[in-house]
């Protein structure tokens, strides 16, 4: 994965979810490929587990919570479960942390008509669940919020929706 690029990115809604909502519940799958640098992002009620590479486990899970009445977006990588060692750990969070602007990207631009629908959304925090059995890479980063991705998004791509 590179610079985000709208035309490699493809959406799909898995009923009841569209790109008005509802907010509960909603989940998003990010997939890509690497050949191809396209993008897949699912958006469902549950994560599009047919999309998973098995052996790589490259995909970026989101969705969205409540805590003390407030939305965000926590999302979650899988950095490793014991399959494997320390080393590649080390690399796989580190090409996670690398990529993740992208993929926030592509999730927020994905589901942009959503905050046509709900703009206090655009402010909500975004949180990334790194998930390891290695301490230091078992964590939780705070991502800024999807306002920023929106407008990085729109101003690459000379859009002159405001955000």
């Amino acid at each position: 994965m590179n610079k985000f690029n709208p035309d490699k990115l493809y959406v799909k809604y898995s009923p009841p979810m569209n790109g008005f909502g509802p907010i509960e519940g909603r989940k998003y799958t990010l997939t890509h490929s690497d050949e191809t640098g396209e993008l897949y992002l699912t958006i469902g009620r549950k994560y599009d587990y047919v999309e998973f590479d098995q052996k790589l486990r490259d995909e970026v899970l989101g969705e969205w919570k409540t805590r003390d009445g407030e939305y965000m977006l926590l999302g979650k990588v899988y950095i490793s479960g014991g399959e494997f060692d320390e080393k590649f750990a080390k690399v796989r969070y580190l090409i996670f942390k690398k990529e993740l602007e992208l993929a926030l990207t592509a999730i927020i631009y994905g589901d942009r008509n959503l905050f046509l629908h709900y703009p206090w959304l655009l402010d909500s925090s975004i949180y990334i669940q790194f998930e390891s059995i290695y301490p230091e890479y078992d964590q939780i980063l705070y991502y800024g919020t999807p306002r920023q991705y929106l407008a990085a998004a729109n101003k690459r791509r000379g859009s002159q929706t405001k955000v």
